[in-house]
């Protein structure tokens, strides 16, 4: 089939409505869909983000009929292979090869083939490469659908017990910390929850910066989420952050959510704010006044320490 062409109107409703549940070959379990359910172009399937059994009979019956399955990497996407007798070929997508294995993806998809792009866990393109290859496929005007399912990104959420109706997903933040308090600082305004990916080994410090950039705020440290010893703690930024160093780093995959600002108290007038700080900085350092201000009006500290260097410098030039 030529570029961006599309099979049968009625495949096209097996396939949207979700008929076309696997069927059995006979050999192994392996699953395939019925002849011609698949019309060309590139499907993007979620997987489980820890359970295997989380997956649909329509993303199984799209992984066992496609023609290929581009994946971040294929030794992960073989255990879901072997748990439900899939056989598909596999051609491995990821930040490194992406470059490179695109042109060949999109020659496959323009000659008429079928592709299933996979992340490791979750909904692909959501922290992988794979916006760029939908990009591409848009761009060629080939056909490009999706088979929606688990994200750790909208567990996370529900899980929380934060506000879910506005939310930025972040992903994840910088290594360094110089680097990592400025995004944070930058994320402050947001009238949302944050949703941030995070290492265990740095989470600690993460959360301690957090607290520092941000403010208080309530937040939610979930891991290991669909699996065996899912675990959500819940608590404010610094009980958490004092938790975790003091306990180390945890096991697992971690997704952190964090509460938007307090409407309440993250509104305070600027003079007000002016007034408070130099009544403080009558008898307190910058740092010190910038900590007692941030934790009084739970405003961001960093935002409160720039105000209060500001602040200290016109006394300084004032009193010369």
């Amino acid at each position: 089939m030529s570029s961006g062409s599309r099979g049968p109107s009625s495949d096209r409703t097996l396939l949207a409505t979700g008929s076309a549940a696997p069927e059995s070959s006979g050999r192994g379990g392996e699953s395939k869909p019925p002849a011609g359910l698949l019309p060309p172009g590139l499907i993007l399937v979620a997987t489980p983000i820890g359970n295997a059994a989380d997956i649909s009979a329509r993303a199984l019956a799209v992984l066992a009929g496609a023609n290929m399955v581009a994946c971040e990497d294929t030794r992960v996407t073989a255990k879901l292979f072997a748990v439900h007798g899939l056989v598909t070929p596999m051609l491995p997508y990821h930040e490194h090869n992406a470059r490179s294995q695109r042109p060949k993806l999109i020659r496959r998809l323009k000659d008429g083939e079928t592709v299933a792009l996979v992340s490791d866990a979750g909904m692909p393109t959501i922290s992988d490469p794979g916006y760029k290859l939908v990009a591409a496929c848009i761009n060629e005007s080939i056909a490009v659908s999706c088979i929606p399912g688990a994200s750790a990104v909208t567990t996370a959420l529900a899980l929380s017990g934060l506000p879910t109706d506005r939310f930025f997903f972040q992903g994840f933040l910088p290594s360094k910390k110089p680097k990592r308090r400025r995004v944070l600082s930058a994320l402050a305004a947001i009238p949302g929850s944050l949703v941030i990916m995070e290492s265990a080994k740095r989470l600690a410090t993460m959360l301690a910066d957090a607290h520092q950039c941000l403010g208080i705020r309530d937040a939610a440290v979930t891991r290991e989420l669909t699996k065996r010893f899912e675990e959500v703690r819940r608590g404010s930024l610094d009980e958490l952050a004092t938790h975790y160093a003091e306990a180390g780093p945890p096991k697992g995959e971690v997704t952190v959510v964090i509460g938007p600002p307090d409407s309440t108290t993250s509104e305070i007038d600027p003079a007000a704010l002016d007034e408070m700080l130099l009544e403080m900085l009558a008898n307190a350092s910058v740092r010190d006044a910038a900590n007692a201000i941030a934790a009084e009006t739970r405003l961001a500290r960093r935002t409160v320490y720039q105000r209060a260097l500001e602040l200290n410098k016109e006394l300084s030039k004032n009193s010369r």
